[in-house]
């Protein structure tokens, strides 16, 4: 692909950090208004060609997360542990042109209008930092509206949907059996399941592919340009306007600040080494929540000297994961469910929180066996199955086949003491500090994983399992969802960003992806990621146009 290139030196409208949900989409927007867009992108740039199905590689090696690259990560519970290292996978994401998007299991749920004010509803919650979102979901709307039409999202209305102002531009894909069994369940319980929105084309659309139920959806790239990346869907769009450039294997250290306060650049490595720098009228971070705290917490100035934007202290604060809850089923009759796109139903009837659960949390059930045979030959089978010899080998030929899932997707509170940090014991290559997780679930977390695992349980029998068994609940220790690290909000002192994404300590820095995030939603953030920086762009170009940055 041929593209626009800067000269070393020139100054750019906007340098973006992250080509991700956010970034993709930042980047189109802005270059196809005329501006001049530089994307700064970590990893490599792999055609689809160079996606692979070998499931050793990808979910054993991690080969679609590049850990390679920089597996530098430390955890513990709090910070009177000692923090331990962690192979990468606490702090989970792609490195590369079109960051996790492109093997995203690809679940689009919108948040509800409940999402934006449960503050307001439920009250303060004890040990947390619950607040209000500062915009509403009425001013979010169009903007999952254009995701849809934009990004190509495959759906139909469900009975708990939040308001559209226009349909879904793809029916929903085929129905699976683990979709079938779901609403066999929820019908007999008296729940509701419904399509599950997903970011895979049922038909061709945009000169793309429709899905060809490969079964490699989750951790996986898509060959065929079904499942809606920013890779197969946005940055191309923005590279065709001849005014944006996206620099593969140039990893940003720095945001540079002059003496007014003000962001004038990054600093960046590129695939060689060599360090350069990128100069821009404004910076946008859309590096996701840990990769972004740790840029802001290395671009510490006298000016700064918490790190950029950290006046309020809540750059790296609030992570949230989302919890999840599951229980495995077995059927008499093949499901064969390794085939097409991770889930086809889900039951939405549980959404909101409710008092009546003694405990604050919300969320969505869906069906799945989102498994290749050796990640579930090493961690599904139920506890009495032989783990050897011709019993075990007949289980899993038996179990793989006859398998489904129901899992949970839940809220996560968001808690002060929940941080991502740098830990200057453990560098990368670069000689960057690592990054350090520290996180303990809130209560009323734990008791929200407990309960909605006793309703995957219920659900399964209702559906006519012969076979079902559980996972434990377990304390989270990470997960792919990196949400809250830079909240938005309209008071300086408590938040990062405002209701635009400008940081609050620097008029022409803006930060716009899951770090956002002032309430967790229910386990799907993507969708809401990419209407806010759909949303964020609009206003970064207006205000540019305006001469307010």
């Amino acid at each position: 692909m041929t593209q626009r290139t800067y000269a070393e030196g020139e100054t750019v409208d906007f340098v973006i950090v992250g080509s991700g949900a956010a970034g993709g989409v930042l980047a189109k927007e802005l270059a196809t208004a005329g501006f001049s867009v530089v994307v700064l992108e970590a990893g490599p740039w792999q055609q689809p060609s160079q996606f692979t199905h070998d499931e050793l590689a990808v979910e054993r090696e991690n080969a679609m997360l590049n850990l390679a690259f920089e597996p530098i990560q430390t955890i513990r519970g709090s910070e009177a542990e000692p923090a331990r290292r962690n192979a990468g996978r606490a702090l989970a994401y792609r490195r590369g042109v079109g960051g996790s998007s492109v093997h995203f299991a690809a679940n689009y749920w919108r948040f509800r209008p409940i999402d934006f004010k449960e503050r307001s509803k439920w009250g303060p919650i004890s040990g947390s930092g619950f607040a209000d979102w500062p915009i509403t979901y009425a001013e979010l709307e169009p903007y999952y509206t254009k995701v849809d039409w934009e990004i190509g999202v495959s759906g139909a209305p469900g009975p708990f949907d939040p308001p559209r102002s226009r349909p879904y531009p793809l029916p929903p894909l085929p129905n699976k059996s683990s979709g079938v069994l779901l609403e066999r369940g929820a019908r007999a319980l008296g729940l509701h399941a419904q399509p599950s929105p997903l970011a895979i084309l049922s038909k061709q659309y945009d000169g793309r592919s429709a899905c060809l139920a490969c079964g490699h959806c989750s951790l996986y790239g898509c060959e065929f340009g079904a499942k809606s990346s920013t890779l197969a869907t946005v940055i191309p769009k923005a590279v065709a306007t001849g005014t944006c450039e996206v620099r593969a294997e140039s990893t940003a250290f720095r945001v540079e600040t002059n003496a007014r306060g003000r962001a004038t650049g990054v600093m960046y490595w590129d695939r060689e080494g060599k360090e350069r720098r990128q100069r821009a009228r404004a910076v946008i971070v859309a590096a996701n929540g840990a990769e972004t705290t740790r840029l802001l917490l290395l671009s510490a100035t006298p000016a700064f000297p918490h790190g950029l934007a950290n006046s309020s202290g809540n750059v790296g604060r609030y992570i949230m994961f989302n919890g999840h809850a599951s229980t495995f089923g077995r059927f008499d009759h093949p499901l064969n469910e390794y085939k097409g796109p991770v889930a086809s139903r889900t039951v939405h009837d549980f959404y909101d929180a409710d008092a009546k659960r003694g405990f604050y949390g919300g969320g969505g059930i869906d069906a799945r066996f989102n498994y290749q045979p050796i990640g579930f030959a090493l961690g599904v089978l139920p506890d009495d199955v032989p783990t050897w010899g011709p019993e075990y080998k007949r289980a899993l030929a038996e179990y793989f086949t006859h398998s489904v899932r129901f899992y949970a997707h839940i809220t996560s509170l968001p808690v002060a003491s929940n941080t991502v940090t740098l830990d200057h014991d453990n560098k990368d290559r670069w000689g960057r500090p690592g990054l350090c997780l520290t996180y303990t679930d809130h209560p009323d977390d734990m008791k929200a994983k407990q309960w909605f695992r006793d309703r995957t349980e219920e659900l399964m029998h209702a559906a006519g399992a012969t076979r079902v068994w559980t996972q434990p609940i377990l304390p989270i220790d990470g997960g792919v969802h990196l949400l809250g690290t830079a909240r938005m909000g309209d008071h300086p002192r408590e938040s990062v960003v405002d209701r635009y994404h400008r940081a609050h300590d620097v008029p022409n820095l803006f930060i716009c992806d899951g770090s956002n995030f002032v309430t967790s939603g229910r386990g799907q953030p993507t969708m809401t990621i990419q209407a806010l920086a759909f949303r964020a762009a609009e206003h970064i170009g207006r205000f540019a146009k305006s001469h307010e940055i």
